[in-house]
């Protein structure tokens, strides 16, 4: 860990990166508002499994506004999906720092991989799954989690057996974060008849996009095990 000034941690320190292809890569962790928001969670100590739950804990909500906001009228309905929004949006950013601050305090847990993935899995099926009430479909919106796990499930796979992690689309975490921030924009400016149809569509565009993610990394893996990458 370095310091640039006193009570302001620098977290890029190269000697502190995990290897390459074990970290997801995300443009927004050299950005100042992230290395700020870094440094006083640093000096606060906070723990970085914390920061793992937080955020799972803004997924869980944000599922329950999106199975909530069309059982309710006007602005509350409004209300409900513009928080969606914010949620997952919090919860990317919680997955961000989670990472940062542990590498800027120089701590390791024995159970950080678990908090690393386990509450994204929740987060993912809540997410999913809320979506999927709110289409009126709820085995669709299992259907989609499923196939989100299925994304995470040969990253780890991969990993556990000597490949680098792959965190290649179409529809990894961050893009299927994106595509519900639109729908839950968007929800509130359509009419109240096409909240189930633009849900439902949004579902099996992450299903099908999700399997085809699935795909591209089982291939990109296997390929490196074969030597040929």
């Amino acid at each position: 860990m370095t310091s640039n000034r006193p009570g302001n941690v620098t977290v890029t320190n190269a000697q502190e990166q995990p290897p390459p292809g074990e970290r997801r890569p995300i443009a927004a962790r050299s950005h100042g508002w992230s290395q700020a928001a870094a440094n006083v969670l640093i000096r606060a100590e906070a723990s970085p499994n914390a920061i793992s739950i937080a955020g799972m804990l803004a997924a869980i909500a944000a599922g329950v506004c999106f199975a909530f906001a069309p059982r309710v009228a006007g602005i509350a309905s409004i209300a409900l999906w513009l928080l969606a929004a914010l949620l997952m949006q919090a919860r990317l950013v919680a997955n961000m720092l989670d990472g940062m601050v542990a590498l800027g305090r120089g701590v390791a847990s024995p159970v950080g991989e678990l908090f690393n993935d386990v509450p994204d899995r929740v987060s993912d099926s809540a997410v999913l799954i809320g979506v999927g009430c709110a289409a009126g479909d709820l085995a669709l919106g299992i259907g989609a989690a499923l196939a989100a796990m299925a994304t995470a499930y040969v990253r780890a796979l991969g990993r556990s057996i000597g490949a680098p992690s792959e965190f290649c689309g179409p529809m990894a975490k961050q893009h299927r974060m994106a595509a519900l921030t639109v729908l839950a924009v968007m929800e509130c400016f359509t009419p109240v008849r096409w909240t189930m149809t633009i849900a439902e569509w949004c579902l099996w565009i992450i299903l099908v996009l999700s399997l085809v993610t699935t795909l591209r990394r089982l291939t990109r893996t296997a390929a490196h095990l074969r030597g040929s990458r």
